[in-house]
């Protein structure tokens, strides 16, 4: 299965957050893509260079540490285990049509995935269910250095209720394609949680479509893994439609985290909320938040907001952040971006010691308080636990 992929148009220079490369390079014959709305799509592996991490979507990348997913070659079938459990009850028969209604690759690791990965995980939700507890499919890396790739459709019919967790452990070096459908009138809920051994390497596309009515929210959550880049992309389609995206992470020494998030208004009275935080800890920890937002022309009455917050505990440690917005229509009812990344607020520092709080403690009150409020918004109180439990043992790493 194939789809053709265009070449951007060379009349591009009305578009807003031009990257710099592309402004050198306008003058000569050729106009690098410059937003993520206007970036080529295709199933095919060929159809995507190897990157160099000079392209605007890999430049904040360590290409070279994901080489072994860039090769064209099948992955380990046993290079990833996945438990089920519950979720069993959830899969249907294999459909080869089913998969790639809504997903197309758009680099060439989720292009290779498609090729390689073998079919059959595809979780649906029946019209008008209500399932209560969480459907968790745990993912574990079976070896450093085994090389895997994964294709997942989560599926939502429609008035149907439900959450999906992606739990990852272990180690592998794993590209994973997951697609998302949320059918009309559901509300589905998709978090993705990395806590990946420190040598793991995890490249992670996720593309989601909101149709009429239907409700879509997502987290990543990235604790663990070498280099752990997870892009979710997210179509508000239909009428009335809700996304919100939620994103933690915490760096460590060496850990390179980053997610690069793309929200498209593309229906009419849809409402956006996307906000990722993180904090980031020890010598070459990095974050790179890339969130790109498009309100397209028809998508009037859109109400959508992004936001992206850093909390830098130590030296060396280092956190891109870019939002960037398009709007297409200058009929909303409104639309913002904002990002910040710093240390710790001096302030709230001398509000808790000032009342007999000692600095350490006062230090992991701060953290806590900061990062706790995308934890609480999961509303699963055992990973809620446990994702606590996981903050503050960074934190002990910290005072130690």
């Amino acid at each position: 299965m194939t789809a053709s992929t265009t070449a951007p148009s060379a009349a591009q220079d009305t578009h807003a957050h031009i990257d710099p490369a592309a402004q050198v390079a306008a003058a000569g014959s050729f106009v690098p893509v410059q937003t993520r709305s206007e970036r080529p799509h295709s199933f095919d592996p060929a159809d995507f260079d190897a990157p160099t991490g000079r392209e605007v979507n890999w430049k904040h990348t360590p290409v070279e540490r994901l080489r072994a997913l860039l090769a064209d070659e099948p992955g380990d079938e046993h290079a990833v285990s996945i438990d089920l459990d519950a979720a069993e009850a959830f899969l249907v028969p294999d459909e080869e049509d089913a998969y790639g209604q809504f997903f197309r690759p758009e680099d060439r690791v989720s292009a290779l995935a498609w090729r390689h990965a073998r079919r059959g995980l595809h979780l649906r939700i029946e019209e008008g269910d209500e399932v209560a507890e969480p459907v968790v499919l745990r993912i574990d890396g079976t070896g450093a250095g085994k090389r895997a790739f994964g294709q997942l459709l989560i599926e939502a019919m429609p008035n149907a209720q439900a959450t999906v967790v992606l739990d990852h452990h272990g180690s592998a070096q794993y590209a994973q394609n997951v697609e998302i459908i949320a059918r009309e009138g559901s509300r589905l809920t998709v978090v993705s949680v990395q806590r990946w051994a420190d040598d793991a390497i995890h490249a992670a596309a996720h593309q989601a479509r909101v149709d009429r009515d239907a409700a879509l929210t997502h987290f990543v959550v990235s604790f663990g893994g070498g280099v752990v880049r997870v892009n979710p992309s997210l179509e508000l389609a239909g009428a009335g439609s809700e996304g919100r995206m939620y994103g933690l992470s915490y760096a460590d020494a060496g850990q390179h985290l980053e997610s690069q998030v793309y929200l498209h208004h593309k229906g009419p009275h849809t409402t956006g909320d996307v906000l990722y935080k993180g904090a980031l800890q020890g010598e070459s920890a990095h974050s790179v938040w890339i969130g790109d937002v498009l309100i397209g022309p028809d998508a009037t009455g859109t109400d959508s907001y992004e936001a992206n917050r850093n909390l830098v505990l130590t030296e060396g440690a280092r956190a891109d952040s870019i939002p960037n917005l398009e709007i297409e229509t200058g009929d909303i009812l409104g639309a913002g971006h904002a990002s910040a990344t710093g240390r710790f607020d001096d302030e709230q520092l001398f509000y808790l010691q000032a009342r007999g709080i000692p600095e350490e403690e006062a230090r992991r009150l701060v953290v806590l308080g900061f990062l706790s409020d995308i934890v609480q918004r999961l509303r699963i109180p055992a990973l809620e636990e446990e994702l606590l439990a996981a903050i503050e043992a960074e934190l002990a790493e910290v005072s130690a």
